[in-house]
């Protein structure tokens, strides 16, 4: 057994590239010594911006040696009447790397085959390695360069190769770099390493200022920040996303923190938390009163040395970027609301649909229209409308045009300046979310409700306009719109029947002037089955069964809400004694009410045709059923089913339902067709699997 290094060193990789590239090349690998029949024990993975290493442990010294039973063709194929053999199976043997005199004859369920006993002597690992450069071109990368006057395109130029089997150089190249046994460590304080086997290279590269094992990297990174936290009397948010970001962007990593003028804490402190993490990838720190303290912390990569230098460097840096901040917030106030609204008039939302303030009109219509269905208070709707007449005007603010991730964000903190209520604001920043497919979502009605109708507007425009995302296509993110919809309708409850919904929002947009051209009903099936596969998506992420999401999932005018109710009723019934006979016996039901082809749709049962008094008994029940159904919990709706089930099959017991009388057979088809509908309120149980 022995120990294999690989290592690829390229020019520094962006920082959320390394992670999923380490992780792919370990797969590619795995994958490749599966292929191989090479053995190993485990393989450690290692990744800094500059390299991408594996240390494969317990390497088999060669393959394993293996026996194959191969069949060729029949024997009257392989063999003519002398006994000579065809060219058949002369090309079977052939392409076994075997002669004719190596074949057997078997039969196999009485008839005769050509047979090959195959034994194949396992080659020497060493001999097999060099093929590993095959794992590594075919590794992808969201983006991709060349260099030189090569082709081959990768993620960075590789500018050195270190394939190390024991203390053996295993020999292959890429391009026209040679594998060897030197690797570097860091870019400023190390050198050149010359490896005397693979199990020196972490700690080669430790004594040179590299740290290759990812996870150590963060673990180092997360201890000096807590020191800091500690000597200063910090509280630190360590943003798991920031921490590995920064940890892919050093490979010896040293915390330091630095300071700003307490005067810049007047910014909002989104600003000031924008500036230093998303802008200069910087921790903050509050008291412990959770105040926002006026200093940073970073991380270099390198050591302490000359570390005021990197301070006061850094302490520049951010300043400068504060300094722009404080500008654009002092000069935004100048302007009123209706000045930055007004200036939306000029701002393209996409020039097939119209300007961002025609949207807004749209919005404001759709967002009154959905807040009356959804049953928000006057007062609610009149924030509401007030919201949907403004919450778009922070684009056109300096602050945003220089932190475009603060959109929303500004608009509640300028609202608020401005005399806005509260609840107006607060739609403002909430409109925007969720911004990711778990992010958090609104948590009032009216920032809910504009919420939804902002993301309906821009779905039914772009699709009006025939921009529809097809494949992994979607340029204007609609897909993540109509999940944020669909997360918000299932945290809210609200009832949402699509098709209705999309035909009335139409009328209430028709005759609006300059936006007529726009037929929000264009490819409703189109758009029905877009928002109704987010609806699959959201179920799929919550792990339910694929039978029960294609059950309750329903691409015909249904209501989504109803859609999750159903879901959970027939999920916490599942396990009942009874949850199976009952759904045998309204699948039933549900297949043979399908045999319908009448025209009459009125579905009237006349109870003088019945011939039997289980007809009338389930007549009754399923008539008592119908009451007030309207108003019914699908639980009730469920439970009443259930309750129905011991008549049911009495009345398929004693009932013919293809009756030769087609008066009779129309009345017990009628009779099912009821029971159909109501179950379908749950869904197509045919769908269900139940054992």
């Amino acid at each position: 057994m022995k120990d294999f290094l690989l290592e690829i060193g390229l020019e520094e990789m962006p920082a959320h590239v390394v992670t999923p590239s380490i992780v792919q090349l370990n797969q590619r690998v795995q994958q490749f010594l599966k292929d191989e029949n090479l053995d190993y024990d485990s393989i450690q993975p290692f990744s800094t911006p500059r390299r991408l290493t594996l240390l494969i442990k317990g390497l088999a010294d060669k393959q394993a040696d293996s026996h194959e039973t191969l069949r060729g063709p029949a024997k009257q194929i392989a063999q003519d009447e002398a006994g000579n053999w065809s060219k058949a199976a002369q090309g079977f043997a052939r392409g076994q790397g075997a002669t004719v005199d190596e074949l057997t004859f078997k039969e196999v369920k009485g008839k005769t085959y050509v047979f090959l006993e195959k034994n194949t002597v396992g080659q020497p690992a060493a001999e097999i390695l060099p093929k590993i450069a095959t794992a590594i071109t075919a590794m992808n990368f969201p983006t991709r360069m060349h260099w030189g006057n090569y082709d081959f395109e990768y993620i960075r130029p590789i500018h050195w190769l270190v394939a190390l089997l024991d203390d053996v150089v295993i020999p292959f190249n890429i391009l026209n770099i040679e594998t060897g046994r030197e690797t570097r460590g860091h870019r400023f304080l190390g050198k050149n390493i010359t490896l005397p086997n693979a199990d020196a290279y972490e700690e080669a590269l430790k004594e040179d200022y590299v740290i290759v094992d990812a996870a150590e990297r963060k673990d180092v990174i997360r201890k000096q920040i807590h020191t800091l936290a500690v000597e200063n009397d910090w509280q630190v948010d360590l943003d798991e996303d920031l921490l590995e970001e920064v940890n892919n962007l050093v490979e010896y990593p040293t915390a330091f923190y630095g300071e700003f003028d307490p005067k810049y804490l007047e910014i909002p402190e989104e600003v000031l938390i924008t500036s230093m993490k998303d802008n200069q990838r910087y921790f903050y720190a509050r008291s412990q009163e959770g105040q926002l303290l006026p200093v940073f912390i970073g991380v270099r990569n390198g050591n302490s040395e000359h570390l005021d230098n990197v301070v006061s460097g850094n302490e520049k840096v951010l300043v400068a970027r504060l300094e722009d901040a404080q500008f654009f917030y002092e000069e935004d106030q100048k302007k009123t609301i209706q000045d930055y609204v007004a200036q939306l008039k000029q701002v393209s939302f996409h020039d097939k649909i119209g300007s961002m303030y025609e949207k807004m009109q749209r919005v404001g219509k759709i967002a009154q229209f959905l807040g009356q269905r959804f049953g928000l208070t006057e007062t609610e709707l009149t924030d509401l409308k007030r919201a949907a007449e403004i919450y778009k005007f922070d684009l056109v603010t300096g602050m945003v045009g220089e932190f475009p991730e603060l959109q929303g964000v500004m608009g509640e903190k300028y609202a608020l300046l401005a005399g806005e209520k509260p609840a107006v604001a607060t739609a403002i920043r909430e409109h925007y979310l969720p911004t990711a497919s778990r992010g958090a979502l609104p948590q009032t009605n009216v920032g809910a409700v504009l919420s939804i109708a902002d993301k309906l507007d821009s779905i039914l425009s772009f699709f009006a306009v025939a921009l529809i995302p097809n494949g992994s296509n979607d340029p204007y993110a609609l897909r993540r719109q109509s999940f944020g919809i669909v997360r918000i309708l299932q945290d809210r409850k609200w009832h949402f029947p699509i098709d209705e919904l999309q035909e009335q929002i139409k009328k209430l947009i028709a005759n609006e002037g300059s936006e007529a051209h726009l037929d929000l009903t264009a490819h409703q099936k189109e758009v029905r089955e877009f928002i109704i596969d987010r609806v699959k998506q959201w179920f799929s992420i919550q792990k339910e069964n694929h039978d029960l999401i294609d059950a309750v999932v329903d691409n015909r005018n249904k209501d989504i809400a109803d859609m999750f109710a159903a879901a959970k009723v027939l999920q916490q019934h599942r396990e009942d004694p009874s949850f199976k006979t009952t759904i045998e016996a309204l699948t039933r039901v549900m297949r043979l009410s399908q045999k319908a082809d009448f025209a009459d749709t009125t579905l009237t049962v006349d109870p003088t045709l019945f011939q039997d008094d289980t007809e009338a008994q389930l007549y009754t029940k399923v008539s008592e059923i119908q009451k007030n159904l309207a108003d019914k919990s699908l639980e009730t709706v469920y439970q009443e089913l259930e309750g129905l089930k011991p008549t049911i099959e009495a009345y398929f017991e004693a009932n013919m339902i293809m009756d030769k009388d087609p008066k009779i057979r129309d009345n017990r088809l009628k009779q099912l067709l009821i029971i159909n509908n109501i179950v379908l309120s749950l869904g197509d149980l045919t769908e269900l699997i139940v054992k």
